[in-house]
């Protein structure tokens, strides 16, 4: 059953991809899919599919953007460390 809220995700979920893309820091184009990934998992949860929608969350937004941010992070580090050199 479509309803009307269901419209206001759709937009983020098409626009954080984009907005990943074109970013210009790797760390905003994370938030960005991070941004994304929740609310399709809100979507979900909206359908009234409640594991595919705690799955999305957690493994989606959670692991990954974390996994993502740290690597990012680690790597501007090891590229500041070796510019020193």
């Amino acid at each position: 059953m479509y309803d009307f809220r269901h419209s206001f995700l759709f937009l983020p979920i098409i626009l954080a991809p984009i907005g990943a893309v074109r970013a210009h820091s790797l760390i905003h184009a994370a938030v960005s899919l991070a941004i994304g990934s929740s609310s399709l998992a809100l979507l979900f949860f909206l359908f009234s599919a409640p594991y595919a929608g705690s799955v999305q969350l957690s493994v989606g937004a959670g692991v990954l953007s974390t996994l993502f941010i740290l690597a990012i992070s680690l790597t501007e580090s090891m590229r500041g460390q070796h510019h020193d050199e």
